[in-house]
C-alpha cells in the first residue's frame, strides 16, 4: 500500500520497501543531500529532519511511519529566506567542517518552536547531536542568538 506525506509542502508518495530508511528516500529519491548519513543507528544526529515540527533522526524512521506525516528538511527550512537559526549559524561563524551543520540546526529550530528562550543547560539537553569538530560553544552562541531574532 503506497504512503503518502509532504516534504517541504511537495506531496508524495511512496510504495516500496516499508523498512527503507526516511533518510535514502530523500537522499536518494527527492535528491535532497543536505540531510547527511553519519552513523546509521540514531546517534550522531547528521541525518536530522523535522518530522511532524519535531526533530527526529531520519536514518532510523522507516517509510512506514511517515505516512501523512508533514516532513521538513533543511532545504525547505528557509524556504522564504534564511531561517534565524541559518541566519544565526553564519553570523555566529559555527561550522568548521560542516558536516553535522545541518542536522545541527534542524534539531536548535525544533528546540526554540517549543523553548523559545532556553538556558545553556536546555540547549546540553536537547541538542544531542555530535560535532566531531567541538563547536559546541558557537553552537549554543547561535542558538542564543536566534533565540533573540525570533522574539524581536
Amino acid at each position: 500500500m503506497p504512503t503518502t506525506f509532504t516534504v517541504n509542502g511537495k506531496r508524495q508518495t511512496y510504495d516500496s520497501d516499508p523498512n527503507m530508511p526516511l533518510l535514502w528516500y530523500l537522499r536518494d529519491s527527492l535528491n535532497l543531500k543536505g540531510t547527511k548519513f553519519g552513523c546509521g543507528i540514531g546517534q550522531c544526529g547528521a541525518c536530522t529532519v523535522h518530522i511532524g515540527g519535531a526533530a527526529q533522526r531520519s536514518c532510523i524512521t522507516r517509510m512506514s511511519d511517515v505516512a501523512s506525516a508533514d516532513i521538513v528538511t533543511i532545504e525547505g527550512l528557509g524556504l522564504g529566506g534564511l531561517h534565524p537559526v541559518q541566519r544565526a549559524w553564519i553570523e555566529e561563524d559555527v561550522a568548521q567542517c560542516g558536516y553535522c551543520q545541518t542536522g545541527q540546526i534542524m534539531a536548535a529550530a525544533a528546540l526554540l518552536k517549543t523553548v523559545p528562550t532556553p538556558t545553556d543547560a536546555q540547549i546540553d539537553d536537547a541538542i544531542t547531536n555530535i560535532c566531531r569538530c567541538g563547536t559546541y560553544v558557537r553552537i549554543r552562541k547561535a542558538i542564543h542568538r536566534a533565540a533573540g531574532n525570533l522574539t524581536e
